[in-house]
């Protein structure tokens, strides 16, 4: 978050200690088994709770790319260009390909002739890069037209409406939510409101909105209806999910009951802090907190393959959680 932000610790609010590591590492995981598609969506559900390291933001780059999502992967790029990584080159070209691929041929001519200048291309890679920016200089000159057309603009959010979000595939509207947390939201306060408050926003959209106004401590009365519950509250000085009692519960049970299983236990907690943020601003009602732990452990052990007995009640209710967890269309 910027330093005008009203944060309750310096610099971005984290969520769920732990819990941005476990999604990047799954992420890593997908995309490295060539699953970008629902690798890019954790990526980007990580980078709400906080900013990816070097390794964790290339590998999405290049994710992205993959699915063909140039826009967004050359925004990654842009961020790790801006730390100085180690494989800078390596990222830069990446970066360049991307460029061309939305049709930025005098930029990309631009950039290649930064780089000669500042002797950041290795000698052994400077004739292709001089018959690099010949050829994006030659396109440019001659389709200049078709350039301006496509060419990619600032990435500002303009005027935020409710209308325009509420049409937007569930993707598009995590990006958006993820530009916001960058943002003094006060202007969109009334719009993120009527969003929360709009019963065709998925629950877990719902709660993304919800947390970006408890975050800025917003002083409005919201009305949150999710499944089958409504609740009325004061982002000011409503707790984020992890201060709620339940969650504390939980994770303290599921914590002490795993402690010689750490696989089962890592897993368990993913699903936990993802699973929160869906039922957010509620918890598990209807089940206490030790029956909701040992559903847990239950659940994750079907999902490992294992037998054991359980109450199909909870069993069935984190199912139904962990669909509305899913922003696949």
């Amino acid at each position: 978050m910027k330093e005008n932000k009203k944060n309750k610790d310096h610099g971005k609010v984290i969520l769920f200690p732990g819990m941005m590591d476990r999604l990047f590492n799954e992420a890593k995981y997908l995309a490295e088994n060539n699953q970008y598609k629902e690798a890019n969506e954790l990526f980007e559900q990580a980078l709400l709770l906080g900013e990816g390291d070097e390794v964790s933001l290339s590998i999405f780059a290049y994710s992205l790319y993959e699915e063909k999502n140039y826009e967004r992967a050359k925004q990654v790029c842009e961020e790790l260009l801006a730390i100085g990584p180690n494989m800078y080159f390596e990222v830069m070209e990446l970066y360049l390909t991307i460029c061309m691929q939305l049709r930025q041929f005098k930029q990309v001519e631009k950039i290649i002739e930064s780089l000669f200048d500042e002797q950041l291309i290795p000698e052994y890679e400077a004739e292709k890069f001089e018959r690099l920016k010949n050829l994006n200089a030659h396109i440019a000159e001659n389709q200049e037209s078709h350039f301006q057309a496509t060419i990619i603009e600032d990435n500002e959010p303009e005027e935020f409406t409710a209308t325009e979000f509420s049409v937007m595939s569930a993707q598009q509207q995590m990006m958006l939510i993820h530009e916001l947390t960058e943002k003094n939201i006060r202007p969109y306060s009334g719009e993120l409101k009527a969003l929360i408050e709009n019963e065709t926003i998925q629950p877990f959209i719902k709660s993304l909105l919800l947390i970006l106004l408890v975050e800025q401590e917003i002083n409005m009365t919201v009305t949150v209806t999710k499944l089958g519950q409504s609740k009325e509250l004061n982002p000011v000085n409503f707790p984020l999910p992890t201060k709620l009692p339940q969650y504390t519960e939980i994770t303290g049970f599921i914590t002490e009951q795993l402690a010689q299983e750490p696989s089962t236990l890592e897993f368990a907690l993913h699903l936990i802090d993802k699973h929160a943020i869906v039922l957010y601003p509620f918890e598990w009602a209807g089940f206490s907190s030790e029956e909701v732990a040992a559903g847990y452990i239950h659940y994750v052990k079907l999902m490992f393959g294992e037998e054991s007995e359980m109450n199909g009640g909870i069993v069935t209710f984190l199912q139904n959680i962990e669909k509305m967890s899913d922003l696949q269309e």
